[in-house]
């Protein structure tokens, strides 16, 4: 019997007032272990369906489904599952300027509770993917950009995520950093988590060679397997 899709928009659209359209008639399946890339011109809706997949929004029409479970019908600890499930990352780092490296990734474990040897242990592992267990004592402002988006790669991935978000995440990094951390989503991605890479990034996209959805104007214009940046 097949199996659910991770991830499935069903005919989805949002609409913002007082008559936006951000996405329109979206329908599409990401399955388990996939990489993709979510490209498309500034508004063409790719950060509106990250915020879906967040459960920052809601669709306005249409069903977004978590292997077959409708997200509108999630609430409380279900939801709190659910949300543990996805790991996110931005353009903007969103670390905490007043903690340490240990501490910004240890604080999403705090805040549920986690025991302290967990913690220690967990937060350990993860600097050592990310490749910063040297920096554990030090703060945001002694890191460069790339090293503060690694520290924020980590914290995505401190509850074991099934899907990892990724909305620009070298939007502000060189080219030295931008391979760095698109290695480091390839690496992670070999773990077995699925990747979705939100990106302008031309040159990275049509380097992976991995599937691309395209959005314009709110609408998928293409979905191709081992993909090229193409609008």
């Amino acid at each position: 019997m097949a199996t659910e899709p991770l991830i499935r928009f069903h005919q989805v659209t949002k609409l913002y007032p007082p008559d936006t359209v951000a996405l329109e008639d979206i329908d599409v399946a990401i399955e388990e272990h996939e990489f993709l890339s979510l490209v498309g011109k500034s508004g063409a809706g790719k950060t509106t369906f990250l915020k879906l997949l967040l459960k920052e929004e809601e669709p306005t029409k249409g069903e977004l489904l978590s292997r077959g479970k409708n997200l509108a019908g999630m609430e409380g600890n279900e939801l709190l599952d659910y949300r543990r499930t996805i790991g996110a990352i931005f353009q903007d780092y969103k670390l905490l300027d007043s903690r340490t490296v240990y501490e910004n990734v240890a604080y999403a474990m705090e805040v549920l509770g986690a025991p302290d040897d967990a913690i220690r242990r967990d937060v350990s592992e993860v600097l050592k993917v990310v490749n910063l267990l040297h920096k554990i004592d030090q703060f945001p402002f002694q890191l460069s950009n790339g090293e503060k988006q690694r520290v924020a790669i980590a914290r995505a991935l401190i509850h074991r995520p099934q899907i990892i978000l990724a909305d620009e995440p070298t939007g502000n990094l060189d080219p030295y950093h931008t391979r760095d951390i698109v290695r480091l989503l390839l690496k992670i991605h070999e773990f077995g988590t699925t990747v979705l890479l939100a990106t302008h990034n031309k040159e990275i996209v049509n380097l992976l060679g991995r599937r691309v959805i395209t959005l314009d104007d709110g609408k998928i214009i293409r979905d191709a397997q081992e993909g090229r940046y193409v609008i």
